[in-house]
C-alpha cells in the first residue's frame, strides 16, 4: 500500500538508505528541468510495463515523484496494484527544496 509523505521525509529516507529506489515518472523531455540524484526514469505511460523489469524487489521501499504530484499519485496506485508493498509518493519536483541534477 502506498502513502503520501512530505519531501523532508523522502530526503531522510534517501539519506538513510543509499540503495532506496527513487522513481521519476515524468516524461524524458522534462529531465532538463532537473532531476533527483540516483532516480530512475520510468514515465507514467510506461510504468505498468517496465516497473517489474526495473524494480525487481517488491518489498524494497520505492519513492515516487513527478513534476507537480498528480502523476506520482497515479503511479503509486499502479505500483500498489502490481504488488509493491512499500511505495511512497512525495509529490512534485517543482517543490523539491534540495539539490537537483541538471
Amino acid at each position: 500500500m502506498s502513502c503520501k509523505i512530505n519531501q523532508v521525509e523522502a530526503k531522510k529516507m534517501m539519506d538513510n538508505d543509499p540503495d532506496i529506489a527513487i522513481v521519476d515518472v515524468r516524461d524524458e523531455d522534462e529531465l532538463a528541468e532537473g532531476y533527483i540524484y540516483n532516480s530512475v526514469l520510468i514515465p507514467l505511460d510506461d510504468i505498468s510495463e517496465r516497473a517489474e523489469k526495473v524494480l525487481k524487489d517488491k518489498n524494497k521501499p520505492v519513492l515516487v515523484y513527478c513534476r507537480s504530484g498528480r502523476r506520482s499519485a497515479i503511479a503509486c496506485r499502479i505500483l500498489d496494484n502490481l504488488g509493491y508493498n512499500n511505495v511512497y509518493d512525495f509529490g512534485g519536483i517543482i517543490d523539491w527544496p534540495f539539490e537537483k541534477v541538471f
